[in-house]
């Protein structure tokens, strides 16, 4: 089969679209035909092992441990591990596996659902991890209530367009935060009010929120919690791109909410990585009631996979990039 491989840490020069075995699914596995992939901020630091620290956490210390990239995907299972039940070939799904990039992918059927009705391969492959992490941050670990104000700091991009979308699913009045060119695509959204962040900076001054779901990390701690009410909820993500380099990145904002949380009465907290096929369900049946929908800003080709990668970290690609195989 073809599929990106990464050999080692560097930009996205370093990818080659080569031949390599079709992998076997493990008992607990189903192998999926990849029709679509989606491009996240993940495979940007997947790709360059960045920021230092996690390589040692999570990459692989000298050269990537998972050296397909792509992490979201949507295709038909072509074969199910034996300890797998509710799946079989033929069945068109959508999940989340390190691989994705490939023309075929193993993954855990327990991080593969069946695929939205209503969308095509390529509009369910820009769902997994971004409508996930939007809807732990908002349902599991925010817990929003209707009638709640909520800010989604990134409203534009891959996970905000999906926040943005699912917070107003839940009641709340939104507002989304943004750059000027994507103003008018974070109102269709649904949100109730739009800052343009190249004109004003919601951290000083201005309304305070019930939710602050940050998902850039360009603010400080103490810029964040001024946006808080007294007893609101912030929630860190990180997922963002920037500029690299760096021994610990955003992961300094999470070591300053640690040592400070316990210690104030806003809810200072940060979004874990889980993927369950029960969230893929529940983001299945939003898709399939019309209160959410995936956005997509641009195709590329499975061999177009650098650029992709490059056109999200260099152009602040807004909702998904997604790789037709």
């Amino acid at each position: 089969m073809k599929a990106v491989i990464q050999d080692r840490y560097g930009s996205p020069d370093v990818l080659e679209l080569r031949d390599v075995d079709k992998p076997a699914p493990a008992a607990d596995e189903v192998l999926v035909r990849v029709h679509a992939a989606a491009v996240n901020a993940y495979d940007w630091h997947a790709l360059h092992g960045d920021p230092y620290v996690s390589r040692l956490l999570f990459f692989g210390l000298r050269r990537p441990k998972a050296r397909i990239r792509g992490r979201d995907f949507a295709g038909r299972v072509e074969a199910v591990g034996s300890e797998v039940k509710g799946l079989a070939p033929g069945d068109e799904v959508f999940g989340e596996a390190d691989g994705a990039f490939a023309e075929y992918v193993c993954a855990p059927a327990t991080a593969v659902a069946a695929k939205p009705t209503r969308l095509s391969f390529e509009q369910a492959a820009a769902m997994p991890l971004a409508a996930n992490t939007a809807l732990i941050g908002l349902r599991d670990i925010a817990k929003v209530q209707p009638g709640q104000k909520v800010l989604v700091n990134g409203a534009s991009g891959g996970v905000g367009t999906f926040a943005v979308q699912l917070a107003k699913a839940y009641g709340a009045d939104v507002t989304g935060v943004c750059r000027t060119r994507n103003v008018d695509l974070v109102r269709s959204l649904g949100a109730d009010h739009v800052i343009d962040y190249t004109q004003e900076d919601f951290t000083r001054g201005g309304p305070r929120y019930d939710i602050v779901l940050d998902l850039v990390g360009n603010h400080s701690l103490t810029a964040l919690r001024r946006a808080l009410t007294p007893t609101g909820t912030l929630v860190l993500s990180g997922g963002g791109v920037y500029q690299g380099g760096s021994l610990v990145g955003p992961m300094a904002l999470f070591i300053r909410r640690q040592l400070l949380a316990p210690f104030v009465r806003q809810r200072l907290l940060e979004l874990p990585a889980r993927q369950t096929k029960e969230n893929l369900t529940a983001l299945r049946e939003l898709v399939d009631s019309g209160e959410i929908a995936p956005v997509i800003d641009r195709t590329y080709s499975l061999g177009e996979v650098p650029e992709a990668i490059r056109y999200v970290a260099i152009e602040h690609a807004r909702a998904k990039v997604v790789i037709t195989v």
